[in-house]
C-alpha cells in the first residue's frame, strides 16, 4: 500500500485575506450642464460662514467626480482673486461670502461668463435665497451641483452698482439696516439706526419717470428683477412700483415688511413694468441693493439688465423673501 502523497500547499496556513473596505460611490451631477472643473471661493470672515468652511466645502466636494479648487478670500486682495478665478474659466464659480461679493463676481462673470452659484453666506441673502429657496449654504451647494441648470438672471444697474433681487430707493431704505439688525438680535444697533432714519424719513420726496414718462411724486420706490416678482410672468423690465404712504405710520408699516408679503394689495403703492427709471431729489438718495445699503446721486439712472449673467440654480418657484 503506497503512502499518500499530501500537497505542501495544503498542509500550510493560508493567509487571512484582509477585509476590503467599501468605497462609496461618487454622487452624481446634474444632467442639465456638463461639470467637470470648479471654483469655490470662500470668505470666512463673512456673516454665516465660518471659520471651519474650508474644510467643510472640501468634504463635500469630495463627494463629486469632478475636480474642485477652494480659494480663501482675503480682503485686501479680493477682487483680484475673483479676477483670478473668473480667468481660469471653470464650469461653475461658487462664492460663499456676503452679499456684496456675491453681486461683485456675478457683474464681473457677465453673460458670456462661466455659471455662477451664490450660495447663502451673508446676512440677509437675498439673491441666494431667491436661487436656492435657503438660507443654508451646505444645501445650496449640493442642490445646484445635483439639480442645476443654467439659470439666466436679469437685474438692474446704477452708478456702476448692480441688483439682481431689488432696489428700495427712497426714505423707507433707510430703514432697511434697523430691520436686519432686528433680525439678528442687535437690538442697540437697531434702535440706532431707527433713530437716524426717523431723522431722516420725509425729509423730501422723489421724482420718478419711467421709461421717459410723466414725472410722478412718490415717497418710495422698490425695483423688483422678474427673477422674484409674483407679477411679472417674462423678463420684460423691473417691476416698479411707487409707493405714497399718508403718514409716517403707512410709511414705517410698508418699510418695516421691506416690501414683501401683501404689499402690493396696499391702496398707496402703484406698479408697472420699465427699462429705464430716472429717479431725482434734492439731496443724495438712500437706497437698498439687494439688501446692501447705499447713497446715490441727487438724480440718477437705473436700467434695466434683461442678460445679466447666468447662474446655476435649480429651476424652481419663486420663494422665501420674494416680493
Amino acid at each position: 500500500m503506497s503512502d499518500t502523497i499530501t500537497p505542501a500547499s495544503a498542509s500550510m496556513d493560508l493567509p487571512e485575506t484582509a477585509p476590503v473596505e467599501a468605497v462609496a460611490e461618487p454622487r452624481a451631477l446634474t444632467p442639465h450642464v456638463a461639470i467637470s472643473r470648479v471654483v469655490i471661493l470662500v470668505n470666512t470672515l463673512s456673516g454665516s460662514v465660518g471659520p471651519r468652511a474650508v474644510a467643510e466645502v472640501e468634504a463635500i466636494m469630495a463627494d463629486y467626480p469632478c475636480e474642485a479648487e477652494i480659494v480663501e478670500l482675503v480682503g485686501s486682495t479680493m477682487d483680484a482673486q475673483i479676477d483670478a478665478a473668473l480667468a481660469s474659466k471653470p464650469d461653475v464659480l461658487f462664492v460663499l461670502a456676503g452679499d456684496g461679493t456675491a453681486r461683485a463676481a456675478a457683474s464681473k462673470a457677465g453673460p458670456k461668463g462661466p455659471l455662477v452659484a451664490p450660495l447663502p453666506g451673508g446676512t440677509m441673502n437675498m439673491l441666494p435665497k431667491a436661487l436656492y429657496g435657503t438660507a443654508d449654504w451646505k444645501l445650496a451647494l449640493r442642490d445646484a451641483l445635483e439639480n442645476g441648470s443654467p439659470q439666466c438672471v436679469s437685474g438692474g444697474i446704477v452708478e456702476g452698482q448692480s441688483f439682481y433681487c431689488a432696489g428700495i430707493f427712497g426714505s423707507p431704505a433707510l430703514w432697511a439696516p434697523a430691520r436686519e439688525a432686528m433680525r439678528t438680535g442687535k437690538l442697540s444697533l437697531a434702535w440706532t439706526y431707527g433713530r437716524r432714519a426717523l431723522k431722516r424719513a420725509f425729509s423730501g420726496k422723489i421724482r420718478v419717470e419711467l421709461d421717459g414718462g410723466k414725472a410722478r411724486r412718490s415717497e418710495a420706490l422698490a425695483l423688483i428683477s422678474p427673477m422674484i416678482s409674483k407679477a411679472m410672468d417674462e423678463p420684460v423690465g423691473l417691476e416698479a412700483a411707487a409707493m405714497d404712504p399718508a403718514d409716517a405710520a403707512q410709511a414705517f408699516r410698508l418699510a418695516a415688511t421691506a416690501l414683501f408679503s401683501d404689499w402690493r394689495q396696499d391702496p398707496s403703492v402703484m406698479t408697472q413694468a420699465a427699462k429705464k427709471i430716472r429717479i431725482r431729489a434734492r439731496s443724495k438718495i438712500p437706497a437698498v441693493l439687494d439688501g446692501e445699503p447705499t447713497l446715490l446721486h441727487h438724480d440718477t439712472m437705473v436700467t434695466f439688465i434683461p442678460k445679466a449673467w447666468q447662474a446655476l440654480a435649480p429651476e424652481r418657484e419663486p420663494q422665501g423673501d420674494t416680493v
